[in-house]
């Protein structure tokens, strides 16, 4: 079992920044892959950013150049840095993780609002 628990959300203007923080614990060597999801009030959830084992990231054509995911060597910390923020990247973000066993793990999720 892996639990997760993210950090970092809130209030900022457009053109803003922000880092999410991802805090993971328990089996974390079962840990194949960790994702950033959001959800917007009334749409659909959507995968923002992925960091695989082997350390290979992949994101969404929305986020390209403004996010970038990383982690720390031990695999316990995954962040979400998110730069030049807009109005439309306003949801809930939620830590994600993919395991070996085929099962996966969700964080409580965190609020990001982009206003003005």
């Amino acid at each position: 079992q892996v639990q997760l628990v993210e950090s970092g959300g809130g209030l900022v203007q457009p053109g803003g920044s922000l880092r999410l923080s991802c805090a993971a614990s328990g089996s974390i060597f079962s840990i194949n892959a960790m994702d950033w999801y959001r959800q917007a009030p009334g749409k659909e959830r959507e995968l923002v950013a992925t960091i695989t084992r082997g350390g290979s990231t992949n994101y969404a054509d929305s986020v390209k150049g403004r996010f970038t995911i990383s982690r720390d060597n031990a695999n316990i910390m995954v962040y979400l840095q998110m730069t030049n923020l807009k109005p439309e990247d306003t949801a809930v973000y939620s830590c994600h993780a993919r395991l070996q066993s085929g099962f996966y793990s969700w964080g409580q999720g965190t609020q990001v609002t982009v206003s003005s």
